[in-house]
Order: structure tokens, then sequence, then C-alpha cells
């Protein structure tokens, strides 16, 4: 269970705290990586780890916009009762705003959400900023997408809707585990974003990937300067970027 005031919007069994495993340090050297998502995806890759999105499903919202930060997580379902009989009562059982209650400056919101609904709008957003959070990233359905881009607040959605999840979706669970497109994300989790996509890492492995995407990086390089050089297609398709620093002492 979480320390501290609970805005009692979510049972307190329910609301879990973070392990804050992943150190300002690592965080910062993700940021220098300046093909953020393809070289975490690629990283990944080579650990066996499901762990990227495409931004052809999770759309962001501010083109251009990057993110780097730890993981706090909401859990939403459908409701079971009738949207409109809860309309009318004025019945909302979504609290996202829990979420942001749990968030520290530099936190990424992470939404395991309802498609077809909104789960997260305008007010969410302004209370996000206000928090100190950088983004969202959301596998359900969003919307005041034009108030969010006035307040430079971005977020990775599946989905753009006016229909509002209020009534329709219920908020269950914050800083469990959730699922994003098939890609599990625990808080704490690294959560990484940009125009390619999102890249999920788990916090206990974040240093070790930051050295592979690290020296990944440095071979992404030495490829852009051989190309300017002027190196001929058949030696840049048979030379070895992607290499370890220990065999090459360093980049």
């Amino acid at each position: 269970m979480t320390a501290g005031e609970l805005t009692g919007k979510v049972p307190a069994a329910f609301v879990h705290t973070v392990a804050r495993l992943v150190s300002d340090e690592i965080l910062d050297g993700y940021r220098g990586l300046d093909d953020l998502a393809g070289t975490i995806s690629d990283a990944l890759d080579e650990a066996g780890l499901l762990g990227a999105v495409g931004a052809s499903t999770l759309r962001p919202t501010i083109s251009g916009a990057r993110v780097v930060g730890r993981a706090v997580t909401v859990r939403n379902i459908l409701q079971r009762s009738q949207p409109y009989s809860s309309a009318l009562q004025h019945t909302s059982r979504l609290a996202e705003i829990e979420g942001h209650n749990q968030a520290q400056p530099g936190d990424v919101l992470v939404i395991q959400g309802v498609k077809g609904v909104s789960n997260m709008g305008g007010i969410s957003a302004s209370i996000a900023s206000r928090q100190g959070e950088i983004g969202a990233v959301v596998d359900g359905g969003i919307r005041d997408v034009t108030w969010q881009r006035s307040i430079g607040f971005p977020i990775w959605s599946r989905e753009i809707t006016p229909v509002t999840g209020k009534w329709r979706a219920e908020t269950v669970e914050i800083n469990g585990t959730v699922s994003i497109c098939g890609v599990t994300v625990r808080a704490g989790d690294l959560v990484a974003a940009d125009d390619t996509g999102i890249c999920v890492v788990p916090a206990e492995l974040a240093a070790d990937i930051l050295t592979r995407c690290q020296e990944i990086a440095a071979g992404e390089a030495r490829r852009h300067d051989d190309i300017d050089s002027g190196m001929s297609v058949p030696d840049l398709a048979n030379r070895t970027y992607v290499y370890q620093f220990s065999q090459e002492g360093g980049a």
C-alpha cells in the first residue's frame, strides 16, 4: 500500500507504492540517445524482451515530443452499469486522478484503458502537467487533444474520441502491472517515447539496456560518418557497425 493521503477514488488496497529503481543518471543516459525508440527497441530485441509499440498503434498527439521517465500505472476496466444511468446520476468511477496523486515530477502516466471512450481528457492533462508529469501513454481513447497540445502535454494513445469514460470506465488499480498493446508495464519501469513509438524497459535491466543502447548508437554514428565520407555501398554493406565497446576500445 502507498503512504500519504489518498483521493479515496480507488480502494487503498489497490493503490501501490512505486519502486523507484531507475536513477536520474540512467534516465539522462536514455535522453541522450538521438534515435530514442529505435535504439531501445534494438537493444530490447537482443535481450529477448518484448517492449516496443509503434507510433502507428499508439499515436503521439504532439509531433516531435520525446519523453523518458518512470512509469506510474493506471488500470481501467469497462463499467458494468449502463452509461446513461451513470450519467444521469453523475456516478463516475474513472479515477486516473489517483495516478496523478501518486506521481512525482518526471514520471510518465501509463494507462491500460478502455477502448472507444476517453480515459484521459483536458482536466486530467492539466493536473498531470501541474504535478510535473512529462507525458502519458494510453492504451485506449483520449479527448480534449487541442487543450493538451496547448499546454504542451504529449500523449500517445490508441484513439481520440469525444465519448467520455466517466460513465463507461472504472479505475480498479494504481501502480499495479498493466498491459499496453501486449507489452507489460510495471510501476517504476522506464518508459521512453518519441515520434517512432514507445519502449518499456524493466527497471532492473535499465542500466544494462542503456549500455547496449549506447554501443548501438556509437555504431550508427560511425555508419553515418562513413556514408558522409563517400564510402562505397559494397563497403558499407559488408562492414559491421554494431559492436561492443570492449571489442574496439570504445567509441
